[in-house]
């Protein structure tokens, strides 16, 4: 058990195995339950707040310093947060950044999600990695009364995430299209006003910034809802078709994506995946998908292009991944964690369709991966050409 900074906690975060930590709590009051993650990225906790992939979870941040440069509505990468809850070392302190509008306290509070410092998040991240992806409650209360046998009955009963849809939880619910390139100094987001082509992008649980790289490419983006069927993402007329992140299992999500993706794939156009959309593209393919121990969460994974031996620094955020083992023939595993061997990617011989495990936009995240986009939109101009 890990104590907060006064006598008094107002926090509380009990692990399914009847674990307890207490700390500080802060944002939103009441109780959540969810699996627990940690994330090692060092910037980011805004956009990681609000990645959609993060539905069902509370995360564990393992740098200390969250909050200290507040929030703003252009980190945001989807309108509302989707994580469930986060633990941090350190309260959050008054922010100290030019470009921050609100306090990350005073946000979590608006949006319902409740956050919790003053925790020993090593010893905790040594339990997710020993243990696995734990389930959890968390609960603030700022008078510091806990039911902890209720709470830790409430994380006994969370179901988990394996078998579980959340992208049609997560995913818009009309088609809309999108224009805005990625940020720029000085003059910020910049619209794109002379695309080359025209892409579908699937909605799983697309976040902000993977848009704002396509349409940095050259392409018109048009977003459609998880359930679109073939007929309705080719009555678009594409150059190319692209699948987003997201939570959840892909083989639930993959009972009505699947269907679609095959009859894309029959058309011959470029496609790319990242994330739980790379995941999409292997089960379509014939390929299968496994739950990981702890996953990956992060902005400093090192991935290995077995394309061209680059060796990339990128931005992961999965709990599930592909089983290369299971990878058919034709199908060529492109990339590969060089952290436990795990795949990061596949491409099919001789076709302009691949996908990758980790985040090319780089939100948060440094940007080796940026090319991929480049490799969506040279595939599209050679098919047209």
């Amino acid at each position: 058990m890990s104590l907060g900074t006064t006598d008094k906690p107002t926090a509380c975060l009990a692990l399914a195995d009847g674990t307890l930590f207490y700390g500080i709590g802060f944002g939103a009051t009441g109780v959540t339950t969810a699996e627990l993650c940690f994330n090692t990225a060092m910037t980011g906790y805004q956009e990681i707040m609000t990645d959609p992939s993060y539905a069902g979870q509370v995360v564990t941040f393992t740098f200390p310093h969250i909050g200290n440069t507040g929030v703003t509505p252009e980190d945001d990468e989807t309108a509302e947060p989707v994580a469930a809850g986060m633990v941090v070392k350190w309260d959050p302190t008054e922010p100290s950044n030019w470009r921050s509008t609100e306090e990350l306290g005073t946000w979590l509070a608006k949006k319902g999600r409740i956050g919790m410092g003053g925790v020993d998040t090593r010893r905790l991240t040594r339990a997710i990695r020993q243990q696995g992806a734990p389930h959890v409650a968390i609960a603030h209360d700022p008078e510091g009364n806990f039911d902890v046998e209720a709470l830790v009955a409430a994380a006994r009963g969370f179901k988990g995430l394996v078998g579980l849809d959340l992208a049609k939880d997560v995913t818009c619910a009309q088609s809309y299209t999108w224009n805005e390139m990625r940020w720029a100094w000085p003059e910020g987001y910049q619209p794109q006003n002379a695309p080359q082509h025209k892409v579908v992008a699937i909605d799983y649980g697309a976040k902000r910034n993977i848009l704002r790289c396509l349409a940095s490419a050259g392409c018109e983006v048009i977003v459609l809802p998880a359930s679109a069927t073939a007929e309705e993402v080719m009555a678009h007329n594409p150059d190319g078709v692209f699948l987003s992140n997201g939570p959840g299992d892909p083989a639930a999500t993959g009972e009505y994506a699947v269907p679609m993706i095959k009859e894309v794939l029959s058309k011959d156009l470029p496609v790319f995946g990242i994330c739980l959309g790379h995941q999409m593209l292997a089960l379509a393919l014939g390929a299968k998908t496994v739950k990981m121990n702890h996953g990956h969460h992060g902005a400093n994974h090192p991935v290995k292009d077995n394309t061209t031996g680059k060796v990339e620094i990128t931005s992961m955020n999965h709990g599930f991944t592909v089983d290369s083992q299971t990878l058919p023939e034709g199908v060529i595993e492109s990339h590969v964690s060089l952290f436990d061997g795990s795949n990061c990617g596949i491409e099919v011989a001789g076709k302009p369709v691949f996908s990758v495990q980790h985040h090319p936009e780089a939100s948060p995240g440094p940007q080796d991966s940026f090319y991929l986009f480049e490799r969506f939109a040279d595939a599209m101009a050679a098919r047209k050409a």
